[in-house]
């Protein structure tokens, strides 16, 4: 595989990744600035890939551990590689393992996922083979990777993602089953259009009342705006609190 070495968080990251495959790009800084974690907990991403989301959580919360489960053995390879090139092995490990085959083996506080986006492979442009597993569900529908979810997380675990806005009510529909205190952020391209990203936490037993927090504009002008500008640096949290 043909990599390049890329810096994330204003290069608080080191990132080994594919170059011809799925790239890591805003979603998963966006993911990361989601989570909160007190001392000890553990966490696990689904789907973790070369690890961007990962290490980018794990450099912003030092007091809790980690785990990344990923069926690409290259890319756990690659996850492996960047946890140690940026200090972080000692904190984070990875497994290589299909989510749908791990049960309650795994047993963690928060899991947290950026799941691939499309169902239907007509539904865009057909990707490079390099990028299907990342860009369609296949074998795994969203709804699996919610009830999966569901099995790894210890009592009263949260459950953060990052996904289509337009694919909300799916994302609600998959989350009743288990979860509830549901909060949602919309993520806004620019002020006054369509949000394009939602990120939505839920908790397993939760009893709260939805939650829809004020929207994160991206852009500004030509460039980000001041909180995205700060997230994405490393410098601020996504506050999902109410």
């Amino acid at each position: 595989m043909t990599t390049t070495l890329d810096r994330l968080l204003d290069g608080r990251v080191v990132l080994r990744q594919g170059r011809d495959g799925y790239r890591a790009g805003m979603d998963a800084g966006l993911l990361a600035a989601a989570l909160n974690a007190g001392e000890g907990e553990m966490l696990a991403e689904f789907g973790c890939g070369a690890g961007a989301a990962l290490l980018c959580a794990a450099w912003r919360l030092t007091g809790a551990s980690f785990v990344g489960v990923e069926r690409d053995p290259e890319a756990v390879a690659l996850a492996t590689e960047n946890a140690a090139a940026n200090g972080m092995g000692a904190r984070v490990r990875t497994q290589n393992a299909d989510i749908m085959q791990l049960g309650t083996s795994l047993k963690v506080d928060q899991v947290f996922f950026n799941p691939p986006f499309f169902d239907d492979p007509s539904a865009l442009r057909a990707p490079k083979d390099e990028k299907r597993a990342a860009w369609l569900t296949g074998d795994v529908p969203f709804a699996d990777w919610v009830r999966c979810a569901a099995r790894a997380l210890k009592a009263k675990g949260k459950l953060t993602l990052i996904h289509r806005a337009d694919r909300l009510a799916d994302i609600l529909t998959a989350l009743d089953r288990s979860f509830g205190s549901v909060v949602i952020k919309p993520i806004h391209p620019r002020a006054g259009e369509p949000a394009k990203r939602v990120i939505v936490q839920a908790t397993i037993g939760g009893k709260a009342p939805l939650v829809l927090l004020a929207p994160l504009v991206l852009h500004e002008g030509e460039g980000h705006s001041p909180e995205a500008d700060a997230i994405l640096r490393g410098r601020a949290g996504l506050e999902m609190a109410t």
